[in-house]
């Protein structure tokens, strides 16, 4: 039954009973429910409203197998699954990670979410919940197979179309909606202009304001017309770091005028195009912040504690009248001068809607602390309950925009049925096909002669993770097959020790070429050291850089080198292709390449690539 009906006209709600007919709420409906809502809620059901946490386990309701002593720490000894938890803190949002044992098959996923929903509605506030997932594709992938997995956002900066983007956030919001999935946080806004940048990198579409701007407003368009909202991160802007906010704190030292030409596009021409929800940083940008002492660093919170960025350059400069959820609050950049108790009431007063407090075994925060500091806060006057009101009503705004208030729930029968489909697929190795990049082919070596009874070795990168689908080799090795080509597969994991490259180099021997994967080895001694070696062999040898595309800085005697940006399935697919000819390469470098002895020299340009 319609939560319109029990909260607009008075009748009970009760979970499981069908409407005959379906009620189309109208603005004025909509505008009431919430008045109504907001004006019934207590305290404590507006400050849980606004917290965003995860969760474990592959249900609602009952403890996770794989449940430890640390889990759950942050919300009490008595409390060991989602039901539990929505029951305690009256939580507005919820967030999935593999880690959190949440994603397994399409069924499982549809029915947690239902239960998480049903959890939510029986609580006596009755709002639904936010369900959110990091599904950026790329380096960052949380729901995998058969869910469609496509390449990431440095290899659509690389196809230069904008209708790409479109139609892989279009694809990734249709499937997350059918696991009950209705927020991702993604796009990634960040220009990543910085090659050293540890965090970001290929979750870029590239360093072009300019590029980034055009994608992200279409990843927000695809994302959105399929019922999901769109998320805007890391604002004010996460791309020209050397430090990796989840280990310490970033310095941007943008200028207001860099500013405005190289970070603000993006989240500009996003929320133009519509995103419901901006995430913040949790970078320091001094030049932005008029308490930021650079001498003394006094003053000098991150950008999710700084009123003049998320209250000043967001929402009055920029417009934005959406929700700002927080990036993580375990996470170092956001840590190094407040504890528990401060951070959540110090982003409130800020500007932030929805901090996000996620717990893991080795950065466990308190969300009993934050969310009791929270109820401080407002009793002792440091925070009004206007100001909490004013974040609990965008909140439920969203929540309506999306018709979750109206059925939040999803069928879980139909659920694997919707993933994957052949037109995803489609989607996806046409994406693939228009990203790959070549740089080099200075032999001619490209496109193979497959029909020669040529003999390929591939070998290389493997993350040795069981929780990562990090297998370019195998997924590559799996591409030249079908297409009845002499194949040899020996991956050497993450960083090949010299026995390992030692028996690639026994393997090459009996290969006419050798295909390399690596991925950042301009950062991995021990992968340069195995293209080094087998460049020594003599054998002919393709280097594919399978994440950030700088490895030919490092190598660069290689003779032949593709940056295909990602290592999914899709893309390694489309990089085969390229490799037997069967595609012509048309991706363009979204960044420019440096030289590894010198940054300031360009060994390729931005837009640079050839083809056959």
């Amino acid at each position: 039954m319609s939560p319109w009906t029990a909260r607009i006209f008075a009748r009970p709600f009760v979970l499981g009973v069908m409407l005959t007919a379906v009620i189309t709420p109208s603005a004025a409906a909509q505008d009431r429910w919430i008045d109504n809502t907001l004006r019934g809620m207590t305290l404590e059901e507006k400050v849980g409203q606004l917290f965003v946490a995860n969760v474990y386990g592959r249900t609602a309701n009952t403890r996770d197998p794989a449940d430890v002593s640390a889990n759950y720490a942050m919300y009490g000894p008595r409390i060991r699954n989602a039901k539990q938890l929505i029951d305690r803190y009256k939580l507005g949002g919820i967030v999935y990670f593999r880690w959190t044992n949440n994603l397994g098959d399409p069924a499982q996923i549809a029915r947690l979410s239902n239960g998480i929903q049903e959890a939510a509605l029986s609580q006596p506030a009755g709002i639904p919940m936010l369900i959110a997932t990091d599904q950026e594709h790329g380096v960052v992938s949380r729901v995998w197979a058969p869910a469609t997995q496509l390449p990431g956002n440095m290899a659509l900066g690389a196809t230069r179309r904008a209708g790409d983007a479109y139609d892989a956030a279009r694809v990734t919001a249709t499937e997350l909606a059918a696991l009950g999935i209705n927020q991702n946080y993604a796009p990634v806004a960040d220009v990543n202009v910085n090659p050293l940048n540890p965090v970001i990198g290929v979750r870029s579409f590239g360093e072009s304001p300019e590029l980034v701007s055009t994608m992200t407003a279409a990843a927000v368009g695809g994302t959105e017309v399929a019922g999901v909202s769109s998320t805007l991160k890391h604002f004010p802007g996460h791309g020209d770091t050397v430090t990796d906010s989840h280990t310490g704190v970033p310095w941007i030292f943008h200028t207001r005028e860099q500013w405005e030409e190289i970070d603000a596009p993006p989240f500009r021409a996003g929320i133009a195009a519509g995103a419901d929800v901006v995430m913040t940083a949790h970078v320091v940008m001094p030049e932005l912040q008029s308490d930021c002492d650079v001498v003394t660093r006094e003053g000098c919170d991150p950008a999710t504690l700084d009123r003049d960025i998320l209250t000043g350059l967001l929402r009055e400069e920029l417009g934005f009248r959406g929700v700002v959820v927080t990036d993580a609050l375990n996470m170092a950049g956001v840590r190094e001068k407040y504890g528990d108790a401060r951070i959540p009431v110090l982003a409130l007063k800020a500007g932030a809607d929805m901090p996000m407090m996620i717990d893991t075994t080795t950065d466990t925060v308190s969300l009993e602390v934050a969310y009791n500091a929270v109820l401080d806060a407002v009793r002792s006057g440091e925070l009004s309950e206007g100001r909490i009101d004013e974040s609990v009503r965008r909140v439920l705004e969203l929540k309506v925009a999306r018709g979750l208030v109206d059925d939040p729930f999803v069928n879980a029968s139909k659920a694997p049925s919707r993933l994957g489909t052949p037109e995803h697929q489609a989607v996806a190795g046409r994406v693939g096909d228009h990203s790959v990049t070549l740089l080099k082919n200075d032999d001619g070596l490209l496109p193979l002669n497959a029909g020669a009874g040529q003999k390929v070795l591939v070998t290389g990168y493997r993350s040795v993770s069981n929780t990562s689908d990090a297998q370019p080799a195998a997924h590559l090795a799996d591409a030249l097959r079908l297409r009845d080509v002499s194949t040899e597969l020996f991956e050497t994991g993450t960083a090949p020790n010299a026995e390992t490259i030692a028996t690639a180099v026994s393997r090459a021997a009996t290969n006419d070429v050798i295909v390399v994967v690596t991925s950042n080895a301009t950062g991995s001694q021990s992968q340069r050291n195995l293209v080094s070696a087998l460049l020594a062999t003599g054998k002919p040898v393709v280097l594919v850089a399978t994440r950030n595309p700088y490895d030919i800085a490092a190598l660069t005697d290689t003779p032949t080198y593709i940056a295909s940006y990602s290592w999914t399935k899709p893309s390694m697919q489309a990089v085969g292709r390229v490799l037997l000819g069967d595609v012509n390469p048309t991706g363009k470098l979204p960044v420019r390449i440096p030289a590894a002895s010198d940054p300031t020299m360009t060994l390729y340009p931005f837009g640079f690539g050839i083809g056959y």
